[in-house]
Formats: structure tokens, C-alpha cells, sequence
């Protein structure tokens, strides 16, 4: 408790009530010009104050207490022999935070200073706590970048040239989802295009999605054939149970195409259809697949499906961050809003990827997205 009064009476009279009171150590003084350096150097819980003193005027005083970051928030009790209303609305306009008339009995004062001390004190623990917590959010937040930085670090490049031309875009969510992706050559006839999207955000989903990714393009999934989509899915399946990743699962659309034959066979695990535009049709063909989530059923077959690829034919795989998207109505963008942008842009001749991602963010209004948003198009010659 800090007092700041000129006259050594109060001062004694103030320090005798409070001498057998535990957990109060009382502070005074007695010049007012060196109140706020005093306040200062040994920040108090409680600052009881007069308001007529001399070079200074109280309640200016009361006003620099406000003013000083350090102080703003100390309580200050007006100790003063005046008894005026319009002297006390003054003070609680100044900034004080109770008027006591001097001198106050015993207990009224005890129990006014601990009223006070006990709402400054928890109003520090507040603070304190939250502060931690923005330190802690943070680390959170500079965690999750690095995890989506690394796992943009493994994403292929695009392919601008050759028979099978590749490109696409990862926008990773605040929350920094599972969404993973990639496409390589088998062999020199063979052609792998792959996506999956782990459940749930964070970085335990990308670490899980980054592990069967990398399966995937090492090709070190036991007994899989890697020219077989269903194996492949089935390979997945076997590797990453969700009983020994955090009851984790992941959606995948795994597909392979045969050049001389112009053949592209393809699997699913819950994942959305691809999209597969052949020239000759104006909305695209739904790439559709009926195997179950990977990782969620043991020693569950997938099945393999396949289709003729026209020349100049389209595909494009997609996360549901790309149309599970909330439209202010609270409708959803829906696979619908985005097979409409992908057929008008293709149609026209524009980049179907930026056209995705430009739609998405006109439906939601926002340029930021509630999940992952990977979207990945491959053009076969």
C-alpha cells in the first residue's frame, strides 16, 4: 500500500491501523511532486492518496497515475477530509477508483484496501496468463509455418514440358491441415498422380500425411505394385492403421497413367472424385472411387478403375478444403461450384488454377481458408 499524504498524522494514524493486518506492508509519502516516482520504483497494489497537498493538486496527480502505463492500471483510493459530492465526482472522473472521507474506522479502510488489492492482484494473474498464452499461441503459430514449409518443401515441381505437363497449388489453412500431394514416373511408360488429406489441422496431421507421402514416392509400401492403384491404396492401408497414429485417418486418390496405351487407372479412400476433362465433353468426367477411409478398417481390399485419356485431356485432383467451403448464406461452395469454374475455365483457355483458387475465395468472401486448399492439374498431351 502506498500513501501519499503531507501530514505526518495521517501517516501514523494510517500506518497504526494497518500494523496488525497480515500481508500489508504500507509505504508513505509525504511529498506529492515524488508520488509517481515513488509509485514507480516500488509498484504498489493500492495507492491511497489526499487530494490537498502541497505543489501539487491531487487530483492532477490522480490523472498522471492514468496517463503512465506502468500505473494505469493501479487502484487509487481518495483520502480526503472533503466530503462534497462534487469534489468525489471529480475524483471518479480523474480516474480514481473509491473516495473514502478522512479518517475512515479501522475496519472500513482494511477492508476497502483488501477489496481493491485482491482485484489488482487478480487482474495481474489475468494478464500474466495471457500473456503466456500469446507466447504459447506464438510458438504455435510459428511451429505450424515450419510444418507447412517443410511440407511445401516436398511438393514436386511443376512439369512445364513433355507428354504429361503438371502443376498446382497448396494454400495451407491457419490451423495447417493434412493435405499432401505429388506425381512421378514410374517407369518410362508409367505415370503416378496422387493426393491425400489426413483428418484433422495441425502438426501431427502433416507429419502423418508427410509419412505415407513419402511411402508413396520411395515406393516402400511391402507388396505393393505401384502400377496398381488398388494396391497401392491397399499398401496405405496396411502401413498407417489408425490405432498407431493417433487414431488418425486420411482420404487418398492414387492414379496411374499408361502412356502407349493412353490408360489411366485410378483408386480411392474416401476421397473426392477427380476431375477429367477430354476435350469433347463441357463438364468434366467424375473420377469416382468406393474404397473406405485409409488407415480407419484392417485388411480392407480397393478396387481399381480405368479410362481412355483423349489427347490435350485435363485431370484434376483436388482436397475438399477445395469446395467445402461456407458461403455467407451458410450454404456450401460444394464440389458443384467448383466442377462450374473448372468446366467455364478450361472451356475458355484460362489457368483452371488460379481460376479455382479466385472462385473459392469470391465464394467465401475471405482470403484465407478454414482447411488446407490443394489443388493439383495435369494435362496429358
Amino acid at each position: 500500500m502506498l500513501l501519499v499524504d503531507d501530514q505526518p498524522i495521517i501517516g501514523e494514524a494510517v500506518r497504526r491501523m494497518l500494523a496488525t493486518e497480515e500481508g500489508m506492508t504500507l509505504h508513505i509519502c509525504a511529498d506529492a511532486a515524488r508520488a509517481l516516482e515513488t509509485a514507480v520504483a516500488t509498484p504498489p497494489h493500492v495507492i491511497l492518496q489526499d487530494l490537498v497537498m502541497p505543489r501539487i493538486d491531487g487530483l492532477d496527480l490522480v490523472r498522471r497515475y492514468r496517463a503512465d502505463e506502468r500505473l494505469r492500471d493501479v487502484p487509487v483510493i481518495v483520502l480526503s477530509a472533503r466530503d462534497e459530492p462534487a469534489v468525489k465526482a471529480d475524483a471518479f472522473a480523474a480516474g480514481a477508483n473509491d473516495y473514502v472521507v478522512k479518517l475512515p474506522d479501522r475496519l472500513e479502510l482494511v477492508a476497502r484496501l483488501r477489496y481493491h488489492a485482491r482485484g489488482y492482484m487478480a487482474l495481474l494473474e489475468r494478464n500474466e496468463a495471457f500473456a503466456a498464452l500469446q507466447t504459447s499461441q506464438q510458438m504455435l503459430a510459428d511451429d505450424i509455418a515450419s510444418a507447412a514449409r517443410y511440407v511445401r518443401s516436398l511438393l514436386p515441381e511443376p512439369l512445364r514440358d513433355g507428354p504429361v505437363r503438371a502443376d498446382w497449388r497448396f494454400i495451407p489453412s491457419a490451423m495447417l491441415g493434412g493435405d499432401a500431394f505429388g506425381y512421378h514416373a514410374i517407369d518410362e511408360h508409367s505415370f503416378a498422380i496422387y493426393l491425400l488429406d489426413v483428418c484433422g489441422h495441425g502438426v501431427g496431421a502433416a507429419l502423418l500425411s508427410v509419412s505415407a507421402l513419402n511411402a508413396i514416392r520411395s515406393s516402400a509400401l511391402p507388396h505393393t505394385d505401384f502400377r496398381d492403384p488398388g494396391s497401392v491404396l491397399a499398401g496405405l492401408n496396411a502401413a498407417f492403421p489408425m490405432e498407431r497414429h493417433n487414431d488418425m485417418f486420411f482420404t487418398a486418390w492414387y492414379g496411374v497413367y499408361h502412356a502407349p496405351s493412353r490408360r489411366l487407372s485410378w483408386s480411392g479412400g474416401g476421397h473426392p472424385p477427380a476431375l477429367l476433362l477430354d476435350g469433347t465433353a463441357r463438364r468434366p468426367h467424375l473420377l469416382e472411387s468406393e474404397g473406405p477411409l485409409v488407415g480407419a478398417i484392417d485388411t480392407v481390399e480397393y478396387s481399381s478403375r480405368s479410362r481412355d485419356v483423349p489427347p490435350d485431356s485435363r485431370l484434376v485432383l483436388y482436397s475438399d478444403g477445395a469446395y467445402e467451403i461456407p458461403l455467407p448464406n451458410g450454404s456450401m461452395w460444394g464440389i458443384e461450384g467448383l466442377v462450374d469454374v473448372v468446366s467455364r475455365t478450361v472451356q475458355a483457355g484460362d489457368d483452371a488454377l488460379e481460376a479455382i483458387v479466385a472462385g473459392a475465395r469470391l465464394a467465401t468472401g475471405h482470403e484465407d481458408f478454414a482447411d488446407d486448399m490443394s489443388v493439383v492439374d495435369v494435362c496429358f498431351r
